[in-house]
């Protein structure tokens, strides 16, 4: 049963990990792709921070909203990629102001630290179910780069290389049989490729497979960031494990900031 969605439960971790100086930083998708999960952390995050202005009221004359000690405001978040989806973006950008992103392709073993205009904060680099697609060389410089020229990182994946993700993976094949005719029910090539030859639901489920043997543990994202090459001086590296569907699944989260 999922309780929380996994865009909740990120933005939970974000919130509670960076504390009072979440609003510091500006948050830039490394590896958005088509937007990915970034629209919606951005808006349980900012949707977040709204509720605790609104149970945050001054309490006299001159008195300032505090959000986690820090005056309230929303945050922004920034897609990039090697490859830009474009009209997936503007679609996005359309629902939220708080939402944009760089039109250029963006390389995030050589991104140059001025790739954000200056607005005043600093940046927090991210990685949503991302980390697992780059194989260790590749891995080791983009770390290198993101300790040069970031002031914060977060790596967050929800496959795990356990037999309880694999398991989860496998439920949810069965689950597209149950859930096509209440989202599909007009296309006929979903319904035929879902119950006459179901490609969909094994595209998944392979897909799904590949990406948890492929999907790195907390200790091993941080033994490749310490071999990356890169300055550690000055950081401090975080890591957990939180449920976003009883019994089996969980996201699984690095996040590292320079104090």
């Amino acid at each position: 049963m999922q309780k929380h969605s996994p865009a909740q439960v990120v933005s939970s971790i974000i919130y509670k990990t960076l504390d009072e100086s979440v609003t510091k930083y500006t948050y830039v998708d490394f590896c958005a792709g088509a937007g990915g999960p970034t629209p919606c952390i951005e808006r349980e995050l900012n949707q977040k921070l709204a509720k605790t202005k609104s149970s945050s009221e001054p309490t006299g004359p001159g008195a300032t909203r505090v959000v986690n000690g820090e005056p309230n405001e929303s945050v922004r978040f920034v897609m990039t990629d090697l490859h830009p989806h474009i009209a997936d973006w503007k679609e996005a950008c359309s629902k939220s102001k708080n939402l944009t992103f760089v039109s250029e392709p963006v390389d995030a073993t050589n991104a140059s630290a001025d790739l954000i205009l200056n607005d005043g904060k600093k940046v927090f680099r991210m990685f949503n179910l991302a980390f697992h697609h780059f194989d260790d060389s590749l891995g080791r410089d983009i770390l290198k780069n993101t300790l040069k020229t970031s002031d914060g990182f977060g790596i967050f994946e929800l496959s795990e290389r356990t037999p309880s993700s694999l398991l989860m993976i496998t439920l949810m094949g069965f689950l597209f049989f149950f859930i096509t005719p209440f989202y599909f029910w007009r296309s006929p090539g979903h319904l035929f490729f879902t119950y006459i030859i179901p490609i969909i639901p094994f595209v998944v489920v392979f897909d799904g497979y590949v990406s948890s043997l492929r999907t790195r543990t907390a200790g091993e994202l941080q033994s490749l960031l310490k071999t990356s090459g890169g300055d550690m001086d000055g950081w401090s590296i975080r890591s957990g494990r939180d449920m976003h569907t009883e019994p089996l699944g969980y996201v699984t989260w690095v996040i590292g900031v320079k104090e």
